[in-house]
């Protein structure tokens, strides 16, 4: 119903409601009144008018949803989204249509030889924007392998293109595989099948000291894959397919090293303590900015913000082989 009828009267008991008037609202009433509940903080949390009878709550969320008081605040320590997956059945013909309107440019490339196994594989290009900090791995299949490639599964499975995976970036992703195996019972992920003891004594051997002895034990607990390129170190692990078919799934990844000082970051980091005066100023807008930017940004124990360069570590190239073994091993179990 429109908003000049029984909205603002009915939702006058909510305080910000009491300005929902014709004149502010008006031109789009119906997906505003009808459709939406509106958030209230003062005489009641929710206005419900999605239809009659209109009705106020004082609960924690919608009419219908129970508080879970003894259930703790998670974290699992994830930050943002590190790249997106992508899965084509020609990647040039897509590669060349995504950067036509986005203006991405080539960021990697891998071939089967570097990404395959013995039994199936893949093409992938990662594009990335101009200041490299969204990337996009683009994969197709190969054929006239032993098996059909898993990327030829996806877009059957699939009915089409599609995304593959979202790689989830967290700083200690130790701590968070942790919390999500505890937090399982709240709902979770199935992981894929941990690589074997040989895989961590040729990966240790291969990177070398880059962990500690203590991680190094609790990333073969985990099931964490480590890699290395020549400017840092990546950790990652991968779940299950979400659903019932072999489709989507989530990555979750750390990346470590590659820090360089943040230019744009700093410089607005020096302006603010230049007005008021002081190292002790500059140290602590140093500290605000990288936690307002916690996501992108970090603070030497010099005080220089620094961030992360793009991609660092490589995407697992080294791993490429014993996730798609994996994934292989699960799509057995499918019969696809």
């Amino acid at each position: 119903m429109p908003c000049t009828g029984n909205c603002p009267g009915t939702c006058a008991v909510c305080s910000e409601l009491a300005a929902c008037t014709a004149s502010a609202v008006g031109n789009r009433s119906r997906m505003l009144c009808n459709f939406s509940p509106f958030p209230c903080s003062r005489q009641c949390r929710w206005c419900v008018i999605h239809q009659p009878p209109f009705s106020c709550t004082q609960g924690p969320f919608l009419p219908g949803y129970a508080t879970t008081p003894d259930e703790p605040r998670v974290s699992y320590g994830l930050h943002r989204l590190d790249h997106a997956v992508g899965n084509v059945p020609r990647l040039i013909e897509h590669l060349e249509h995504v950067m036509g309107f986005t203006g991405f440019h080539e960021f990697a490339e891998f071939v089967a030889e570097d990404v395959g196994t013995v039994d199936s594989g893949l093409n992938s290009m990662v594009l990335a924007n101009n200041n490299e900090m969204v990337l996009l791995p683009i994969n197709e299949p190969t054929f006239g392998t032993k098996r059909k490639s898993q990327i030829q599964t996806y877009l059957e499975q699939n009915e089409g293109p599609g995304l593959q995976h979202l790689a989830l970036k967290t700083h200690n992703i130790i701590a968070t595989m942790r919390e999500m195996h505890a937090r399982s019972r709240i709902g979770g992920f199935e992981f894929q099948a941990a690589a074997g003891p040989e895989y961590y004594k040729k990966v240790a051997q291969k990177v070398g000291d880059v962990l500690t002895p203590e991680e190094w034990a609790a990333v073969e607990q985990l099931g964490i894959l480590v890699d290395q390129d020549d400017q840092g170190v990546l950790m990652q692990v991968f779940t299950k397919p979400l659903g019932d078919r072999p489709t989507i799934f989530i990555e979750i990844i750390e990346r470590r090293g590659c820090l360089k000082e943040s230019a744009s970051q700093a410089g607005s980091a020096a302006a603010a303590p230049a007005a008021a005066g002081g190292e002790a100023d500059a140290a602590a807008a140093a500290e605000a900015l990288a936690d307002a930017f916690k996501d992108v940004v970090q603070v030497r124990e010099d005080g220089v913000v620094v961030e992360q360069a793009a991609g660092c570590g490589g995407f697992g190239k080294g791993n490429f082989s014993e996730l798609f073994k994996s994934i292989e091993d699960y799509e057995r179990t499918l019969q696809v």
